[in-house]
């Protein structure tokens, strides 16, 4: 989810610089499309991870353009968190 999180943003950052500066429909055309599937994966890669529904991270996911980002951050602590979790319950 992470690298499509990335490709989103990155896209986004694509589309909006060329909307900024030369307005080039070649751009547009190969990048939109590019930056809505990566939308829709994020939604889908979202709602499928388990840790994803007591984090609040599919709600962040919905955010387009940064919500990739977000959920995956969220998800990533939590994971994370509960691995930790888990390694000291075995220690003690």
């Amino acid at each position: 989810m992470r690298i499509t999180a990335d490709v989103e943003a990155a896209a986004f950052a694509v589309l909006l610089g060329n909307l900024l500066t030369t307005r080039t429909q070649a751009i547009t055309t190969l990048v939109g499309p590019l930056h809505g599937m990566a939308y829709l994966v994020v939604l889908a890669a979202a709602s499928v991870a388990s840790s994803a529904a007591s984090t609040g991270a599919r709600w962040r996911a919905a955010i387009p353009e940064a919500g990739g980002l977000l959920a995956s951050r969220r998800i990533h602590i939590r994971t994370r968190g509960s691995q930790s979790l888990t390694r000291n319950a075995q220690e003690g």
